[in-house]
């Protein structure tokens, strides 16, 4: 679990089949929405909250403390937490990969015990689509069933969507879909070819980012995907839902004569202009509905017209920008999510070469635990002005199938846990280990079998 900010140890211990007994009491201090006491006493066990949040997270830690309990007793602790981040994301790619609602659930479980509050669910990607649209049932049709690969068969049902959300919504988790616009989308251009520039269905792309784009010029390009972000917004109780916008090359849209077209009309200067312009359509859309936008970083790293003001920014290129999304969200005052690719992105290795990831894509926990970009520890007051919080991602590109998760994010998804959530003193490398590594027996006890070394 990430360490509290605060433990007070007492003398003795409380037999283990007295955790049941607890008395829930008003907070003594402020604690925010998420923030708890939990006093373990001889006497019993009592809880101090501000709300179900802040108690379902005193049993989370309650439930631990009775996990790694010896010879039947829990230790006598008073334990005073809350959160460094109101936004604590993992995020799962769907679109390459398609994972059983049981996966989905699993991951919900384990994002539970790890504290985090936001599943982002990536349920679009190139020629993967995977949530139900009633309006437009071919999306499902055709970017359900991608390739022969068992795990690219499926997308999930309305009703699947709701159950899944409901599940969620007991561990005080929300989940924010996304649904990419106007790159990665190839699934809903073949489903419905008008929506490209040229009424053609995309060509297959061997290397590189695919340059079919949903058109920028046509006024049937807005109406159906607002049409499909009406139905998200109706499984979706999130304040937030997230539109992409990363990685769209504009070949297309600089032959394209709607395009070129809408770019004179409006007066922009350029493609990167007209898709700022589709994006605050349709952030404005969302607005009307009560959201907010995320979209990822590449709508602030180049000069153009401002953004919605209900537009989150996704800082996740550090690779090729380092923290130049995150200085934008501050010079243009909009809140922003750390996600950097080094190093939260955990489809990355963590020390040997895997199918197309190179040495240069690998990092191991230490390095996740030390030298994460997006582990701002002493924000400036501008930073804290404008971070929403910090996520971790798993994208299923190379064929990162279910039987992969696991290696991939354990146990390194304990170092993105403990940056999201504790305000304590950082720990020292060698100290943090061997606690995680603690929690090894538990995890295989439950099916999760991680990457782990052998040095503990």
């Amino acid at each position: 679990m990430p360490t509290p900010s605060r433990i007070e140890s007492g003398s003795g211990g409380l037999a283990v089949e007295g955790a049941h007994d607890i008395v829930y009491e008003e907070a003594t201090e402020p604690l925010g929405r998420e923030g708890y006491e939990l006093e373990v006493k001889m006497q019993g066990i009592t809880i101090r909250a501000e709300n179900d949040a802040g108690k379902y997270y005193a049993r989370v830690t309650l439930r631990q403390l009775v996990d790694q309990s010896e010879n039947g007793t829990i230790p006598c602790v008073k334990i005073i937490d809350k959160p460094k981040y109101a936004w604590r994301s993992f995020m799962i790619d769907s679109g390459r990969q398609y994972q059983k609602v049981e996966t989905i659930k699993g991951l919900l479980d384990r994002m539970a015990m790890l504290k985090m509050n936001v599943f982002h669910w990536h349920l679009t990607e190139n020629d993967g689509w995977r949530i139900e649209i009633k309006k437009y049932p071919k999306l499902g049709e055709v970017g359900g069933f991608v390739a022969d690969g068992p795990e690219q068969q499926g997308f999930y049902t309305q009703e699947e969507i709701r159950e899944i959300v409901a599940y969620a919504a007991e561990r005080q988790i929300t989940i924010v879909p996304e649904i990419d616009v106007p790159g990665h989308s190839e699934a809903a251009l073949k489903a419905y070819p008008e929506l490209t520039c040229s009424g053609e269905s995309p060509k297959p792309v061997k290397k590189g980012f695919s340059p079919y784009l949903y058109c920028g010029g046509r006024e049937t390009t807005v109406d159906f995907l607002c049409d499909v972000l009406d139905e998200v917004c109706a499984l979706f109780p999130s304040e937030y839902i997230h539109i992409g916008g990363d990685e769209a090359p504009k070949s297309e849209w600089k032959k394209c004569t709607h395009c070129q077209a809408r770019i004179r009309e409006l007066g922009l200067k350029d493609e990167h202009e007209l898709q700022i312009e589709l994006t605050n359509r349709l952030a404005r859309h969302l607005a009307s509905k009560g959201r907010k936008a995320i979209c990822w970083g590449d709508v602030v790293t180049l000069p153009g017209q401002e953004l919605e003001k209900n537009i989150v920014v996704h800082w996740w290129n550090y690779r090729k920008g380092k923290d130049k999304a995150l200085k934008e969200g501050i010079r243009r005052g909009l809140p922003v999510i750390a996600n950097s690719n080094y190093y939260t992105y955990l489809n990355f290795p963590q020390k040997h070469k895997w199918r197309q990831y190179n040495k240069s894509r690998t990092f191991d926990f230490r390095t996740c635990y030390e030298k994460n970009p997006s582990d701002i520890q002493n924000p400036t007051d501008k930073q804290r002005e404008v971070l929403l919080g910090m996520g971790c991602c798993l994208w299923t590109d190379h064929g990162l199938t279910e039987e992969w998760l696991d290696r991939r994010l354990y146990p390194r998804i304990f170092a993105m846990a403990e940056q999201m959530w504790s305000t304590a003193e950082r720990l020292p490398y060698a100290e943090f280990k061997a606690g995680v590594y603690a929690k090894r027996p538990l995890l295989e006890a439950m099916g999760v079998h991680g990457d782990w070394d052998e040095e503990y």
